[in-house]
């Protein structure tokens, strides 16, 4: 099975939540949340490296924990879904798509804006209720 992972990266506000602008398909010119291939069997890590490899954030700057896992049955995939907030400001370094902070007042499920068939939506808005718990 092809793993993948996102992680959602919220500023120290939580008024904006980190998205990088897809160069290549799919979704090319839409906003996507950061992440990548799993390639080894310790996914928090992989996370951090995907992280940090993608935006220069790294783990002195946020603690990430594991919140969902989609599994694609049918295109035998798992999407591994993360999160935390910035611990301080950070100055971001982008590796091949723009990285952007996008306001947490935006309609995350708007296809023509976001990559992932409303599935940024349906994230950002179970994490958001987790956090108020």
């Amino acid at each position: 099975m092809k793993r993948m992972n996102v992680i959602v990266v919220f500023d120290k506000e939580l008024k904006n939540v980190l998205m990088c602008k897809r160069a290549k398909e799919p979704y090319k010119g839409l906003y996507n949340l950061v992440g990548g291939k799993i390639e080894d069997d310790n996914s928090l890590e992989e996370a951090y490296r995907e992280l940090e490899e993608e935006t220069a954030i790294s783990k002195k700057d946020i603690y990430i924990e594991h919140f969902m896992d989609f599994t694609y049955i049918k295109w035998d995939m798992e999407i591994e879904v993360y999160y935390g907030v910035l611990k301080h400001d950070v100055t971001l370094v982008e590796e091949v798509n723009k990285l952007e902070w996008i306001s947490l007042d935006e309609n995350f499920f708007d296809m023509k804006k976001f990559a992932g068939e409303g599935n940024i939506g349906h994230m950002i808005k179970e994490i958001m209720i987790d956090m108020e718990k």
